[in-house]
């Protein structure tokens, strides 16, 4: 049996240009990330043609896509404005999410909206920075 191959969580790298100038940045302090991909799904129920009693078998149709992205980290105060200005934005921001695999890098661009920020600040440590960001409109895949 062979091993699967692996790659580390600094493989995956979601980078924010809030200004639009086509430079993405991580943000610093972003030390954790989780990337979900969903698939939205209109039930439709498939009646049985020769026998109309049976209980019908639920038939699903594709009616969308999303991807959102949560994470969390320090609160870096070099990305403190980044991440308000994001947040505060009625705008989506330009977002780029790379996947870094051996022999090629996955790479979704689009746009997302900073849903939540939530900093953490017990006394006499560290603050914390929660984030969730979801897709606003296709994240277009390319594989280098």
């Amino acid at each position: 049996m062979s091993q699967p191959t692996r790659i580390k969580g600094g493989k995956v790298s979601v980078k924010l240009d809030p200004a639009g100038s086509g430079s993405y940045t991580t943000p610093c302090g972003f030390s954790s990330r989780s990337v979900s991909f969903t698939k939205g799904l209109e039930e439709v129920a498939l009646g049985d043609c020769d026998d109309p009693d049976l209980v019908n078998w639920l038939g699903r149709d594709a009616v969308s896509l999303s991807m959102s992205v949560s994470g969390e980290g320090v609160l870096a105060v070099e990305s403190i404005d980044t991440w308000l200005d994001a947040w505060e934005s009625v705008d989506s921001v330009a977002c780029k999410i790379e996947i870094e695999l051996p022999a090629s890098t996955i790479t979704y661009t689009g746009s997302v909206q900073v849903e939540s920020l939530e900093m953490g600040a017990p006394n006499g440590r560290t603050v914390t920075l929660n984030v969730s960001m979801q897709s606003d409109g296709e994240m277009v895949r390319t594989t280098v």
